[in-house]
């Protein structure tokens, strides 16, 4: 008994251990983003629209880069697990090497397409000088934060998440520091954020990827590797998580579509509201980065019930956090809307966001997690599922049926309705995905 009580608690710590550097590596990453935002912002209308309209592109690359992440560390985690060190080695070498090859063809196709892309988005003129001026330094930018990211994905996939942790916040640093440098001072304007972002991410590859290699977690000798097997594993889990991070921006623009109907306030504080959303899951996004390595390689190693322990230890810390968290809001809704904006129309919608919402993102976070922890178990479809039936069978219906009923309040009941039902539903999936991988190994 005891044995197993100090097994628990280790595996507690291990958790701790992975997901606080992940949790101050998001929160770097979100608040340079907001910044280089309000940088760009002072550019003026054309640039921001430039901006605007390489954003669903932009999502398309990180769909194609986290998927490709979140394989790594689902499969290397899991050789790891069985004991397969050298098999982990070599397949850190593989995805670098698919990764990098992959997103630099990718660009060049983006790059090549540019203009049928714009007028497929109904850009204006204006937009295309300033998109074929500023493309390639973006891509550049994202080739090389793909490339970064991979490195990062080998280093959780071995169970650090310290580097990475501490090399997002060093990157977003970085970048703070050289955007006005680069936007204002050189008066490179958009151009000079991309080259910011580029100077950065590069910095800090020079940082991990020497760690890495010091490290050994990659290889390129595949002699007796099976390439062809190898890369089907890969694409077994890339291909549906990838589609996963595509899903979110279309349910975005539908959702969009249907607040639009309630004028400009509505449009502004639903914006607000998401990035409130975005930071008080915070907790959530890291442990969607720390848990797939840990249960990888217990399920590498057929240590199931200790997969049960660790999800349901994870899933308790979230219900209790957000709850915290959504009471807090509650109580102060009213100073937060007033602070967030001086408009008092969008301050009143947003009050009303600020009070519904949050009560339900405890079980929007068990969603996510049970979408990382899918992707790890090697149920990618059922990822895919779970985020699918999230956006298209929860989300996007509750909504309108929330806003036909009641209008703008209804529609945040919509909200707090789907979260609750897709957090519910993505549990019994996990738990059904769970009993299958076990027939699985017991069969074995």
């Amino acid at each position: 008994m005891s044995s197993q009580v100090s097994s628990s608690d280790s595996l507690a710590k291990q958790l701790f251990s992975m997901t606080w550097p992940m949790l101050f590596g998001v929160l770097s990453l979100m608040s340079f983003q907001l910044v280089d935002s309000a940088f760009i912002g002072q550019l003026g209308i054309l640039p921001l629209a430039a901006q605007g309209f390489t954003l669903p592109i932009q999502m398309i690359v990180i769909g194609l880069q986290v998927g490709l992440g979140i394989a790594t560390t689902a499969i290397i985690s899991r050789a790891l697990g069985a004991g397969d060190k050298r098999y982990a080695k070599q397949l850190g070498g593989l995805v670098l090497m698919m990764g990098s090859i992959g997103i630099a063809f990718f660009s060049v196709i983006i790059w090549l397409l540019r203009h049928p892309i714009l007028a497929l988005l109904s850009a204006p003129d204006s937009v295309y000088p300033v998109i074929d001026s500023y493309w390639p330094h973006w891509l550049l930018s994202a080739w090389v934060g793909a490339l970064i990211y991979f490195y990062y994905s080998i280093c959780r996939s071995n169970g650090n998440t310290l580097l990475p942790g501490i090399m997002m916040i060093v990157t977003s640093v970085l970048n703070l520091v050289l955007d006005p440098i680069f936007i204002f001072t050189f008066d490179l304007g958009l151009n000079g954020a991309a080259m910011a972002t580029t100077v950065a991410f590069a910095i800090g590859t020079l940082i991990v990827a020497p760690q890495v290699a010091r490290k050994h977690w990659l290889t390129f000798d595949w002699q007796d590797l099976h390439i062809g097997k190898s890369l089907a594993s890969i694409g077994h889990i890339m291909g549906p998580a990838m589609v996963s991070q595509l899903l979110p921006p279309v349910s975005s623009m539908l959702a969009t579509k249907l607040i639009a109907g309630f004028g400009t306030a509505a449009v502004a504080s639903w914006a607000l509201g998401s990035r409130f959303e975005f930071f008080s899951i915070v907790a959530v996004l890291a442990l969607t980065m720390s848990m797939p390595p840990m249960v990888g390689r217990l399920l590498g190693a057929g240590r199931l019930n200790d997969v049960r322990y660790v999800v349901r230890l994870a899933c308790r810390f979230v219900l209790s956090l957000q709850l915290v968290i959504a009471v807090i809001t509650f109580l102060v809704s009213g100073i937060l809307a007033n602070l967030m904006t001086s408009d008092e129309e969008v301050s009143t919608i947003l009050h009303w966001h600020l009070m519904i919402v949050p009560v339900s993102l405890g079980l929007l976070g068990i969603c996510m997690l049970m979408v990382s922890i899918s992707n790890a178990l090697g149920k990618s479809y059922t990822a895919l599922t779970i985020s699918a039936l999230r956006l298209f069978a929860f989300f996007l219906p509750c909504l309108w049926v929330g806003s036909e009923i009641a209008g703008l309040k209804g529609l945040f009941f919509g909200v707090l309705i789907s979260n609750v039902l897709a957090g519910v539903c993505a549990w019994y999936m996990y738990l059904r995905a769970l009993e299958q991988v076990e027939k699985k190994l017991s069969k074995a």
